[in-house]
């Protein structure tokens, strides 16, 4: 079991542990990042093992314990096992960030169906079997840990909001995660553990490079989308609330973004 850093009394996240997927770039790395300076040590989790090994090497510059679990999270059982590996590591998970996700923006008619089976599998099945095998652990942490709560956050989306062409079965996993997260809140609020939804309009990723996914963006130049770090800070300001406070939803889009 690797001891958690209890360094920084000052920083909101100290003494607790945090698992972020998708974390190898975009908004996974950008949380990652900004948790560790919040204090937390931090479990990063994505298919791509260099990058994860280059994200640790600098959480750890900061002065946190980090560890990189490389998974494709459409293998459930791969996903639930990157889970309790996290708390088997640090002893304790106090923070869940459901970041992996995936886009392909066609029409129905021209859409290929393996792309349906990967948003569907990362956007929906991936959270649901993370969120699950994650409960007992935060549950655990809510009723004994240093800030007397813990955090589920999943990363959804305006298209989950807000249903377009060309996005269809993307906006589906979105509204899909949003309806799930709304019920699995009552489910544990009164155990102490929060459930947040953070809704980001057009955002500057890897994932929307590709020119075919512009095309949501309804003309609006890319300098005047968010950057990841800009999702990072609504994860960061959620989970960092007092125990008695809970922010389930943040909706954050460009300031140019009209729908």
């Amino acid at each position: 079991m690797t001891e958690t850093n209890t360094g920084d009394g000052g920083a909101p996240l100290t003494g607790c542990v945090a698992l972020v997927t998708g974390a190898s770039s975009g908004i996974g790395a950008a949380t990652a990042r900004l948790l560790a300076r919040q204090g937390a040590d931090v479990a990063l989790v994505a298919r791509r093992t260099d990058r994860l090994e280059e994200l640790a090497s600098g959480i750890r510059d900061l002065g946190r314990a980090c560890v990189p679990l490389t998974a494709d999270l459409r293998d459930a059982a791969r996903a639930r096992r990157c889970v309790d590996e996290a708390a088997e590591r640090f002893g304790r998970l106090d923070v869940l960030v459901n970041s992996a996700g995936f886009v392909a923006a066609a029409g129905v008619e021209e859409s290929d169906p393996e792309n349906w089976e990967r948003m569907v599998d990362l956007n929906l099945k991936a959270v649901l079997h993370t969120a699950q095998q994650a409960l007992p652990h935060l549950l655990r942490a809510a009723a004994g840990g240093p800030r007397q709560v813990a955090d589920l956050v999943t990363i959804s989306s305006v298209a989950g909001r807000v249903a377009r062409p060309r996005n269809s079965v993307y906006s589906a996993t979105k509204h899909a995660v949003g309806a799930f997260s709304e019920a699995l809140r009552q489910e544990v609020t009164g155990r102490a553990v929060r459930v947040g939804l953070v809704e980001p309009g057009m955002t500057t990723t890897e994932m929307t490079d590709d020119p075919t996914t512009g095309t949501v963006a309804r003309g609006m130049p890319r300098e005047d989308w968010l950057r990841a770090e800009d999702v990072a800070r609504s994860i960061g300001f959620m989970v960092t609330q007092p125990a008695h406070a809970a922010v389930n939803e943040i909706l954050v889009r460009p300031t140019a973004q009209e729908h």
